[in-house]
């Protein structure tokens, strides 16, 4: 079978052998797999994990089972980490800091023809079926949703609040597609891409501002009659995005750290500040399957419509194009396919 591995460093279209399944252990045939930043990370040798495995948001048909209750032919999106829920930090509301969490993954990984959902993670709900109606595009999206979802959660994200996402990648944008479906009316959004922009405006955001054009601080307090926002959800991992959206928080509320920095970030911020106007500062990292279970039922209800993220869909052969693209910043999100 065809599968994408990193080889030296580098992407690579392979023939490998089909994995062999131990018991419990389940076959899936992929027909989308989600590219996600941190694959980029992962292809440009920016990411610190132990496993550098390309593709985790696959979705596909059952190909083998060896797992009841799981036949050939299910639809179905599997999870790549799944926590043991037993340890001291799974019972104690810290489940993705689980010692086990990322001691599974998927083999090869997403970009595969076919890859193989070790037991462990299939025990432990890390398969969800499919209903008919959502497509395997839509159910490629689950897991970047699930972490939408469990991070909103976490920082307790209600309608009454405004909010400033700071980066419109496809991260930001779920970003504002959730609080929307949560009845946050006002969602406004920073980039310093215009293309991403453009397409946030079609989300119906209340603003969409560019700080090489804004000064995305004042804008944020002018349309909050000079408070600034409730919540800053911070969706990218540059310093610069971190304070924008520490200078752009009200007093008493709330930063939501979600993108992922670089390895040795350092901030210029000087945090009596977080003190005396008494800033809630809360980071989230992955999900869990209550949060997969969550975003599915949100998808299948068409609360949130996925799809409209889809900038660019390409074949595993043109897997090389694919990050081409998404290097340069020319797409939304790319799903690749089999």
């Amino acid at each position: 079978m065809k599968a994408i591995v990193l080889e030296n460093g580098k992407p690579t279209l392979k023939e490998v052998p089909i994995p062999r399944l131990a018991e419990g252990d389940v076959l899936v045939k992929m027909k989308a797999c989600g590219l996600c930043g941190t694959d980029i990370e992962k292809i440009c040798g920016q990411y610190t994990a132990s496993q550098p495995i390309l593709g985790h948001e696959p979705a596909g048909v059952v190909e083998e089972s060896l797992f009841e209750g799981i036949r050939p032919g299910d639809r179905v999106f599997a999870h790549h980490h799944v926590p043991c829920y037993e340890c001291y930090y799974c019972k104690n509301g810290s489940p993705t800091m689980c010692p086990y969490y990322r001691k599974t993954n998927l083999d090869p990984g997403g970009f595969a023809e076919y890859f193989r959902v070790p037991a462990w993670n299939v025990k432990r709900e890390g398969i969800l079926k499919l209903p008919d109606h959502v497509t395997f595009e839509e159910g490629s999206f689950i897991e970047p949703l699930a972490t939408v979802v469990r991070a909103q959660r976490r920082v307790q994200l209600k309608a009454a609040e405004s909010v400033l996402v700071v980066g419109a990648g496809p991260m930001g944008l779920l970003h504002v597609l959730n609080a929307k479906s949560l009845g946050v009316g006002q969602v406004m959004i920073s980039d310093v891409s215009e293309y991403r922009l453009s397409f946030a405006e079609k989300l119906g955001v209340t603003a969409a501002l560019n700080p090489t054009r804004h000064n995305v601080t004042e804008e944020v307090k002018r349309l909050t009659d000079g408070r600034g926002v409730d919540v800053s959800i911070i969706a990218s991992g540059s310093p610069q995005a971190i304070l924008s959206g520490l200078y752009s928080v009200r007093r008493g509320g709330k930063v939501l750290l979600f993108g992922v920095p670089f390895k040795g970030t350092i901030l210029q911020y000087d945090v009596s500040e977080l003190l005396n106007n008494e800033i809630s500062l809360i980071s989230s990292n992955a999900a869990v399957e209550e949060d997969t279970t969550e975003a599915l039922r949100l998808i299948s209800e068409g609360r949130i419509r996925v799809k409209e993220l889809v900038s660019h869909v390409y074949g595993l052969e043109q897997f090389q194009e694919a990050v081409r693209v998404a290097k340069e910043g020319k797409a939304i999100k790319i799903v690749i396919t089999d």
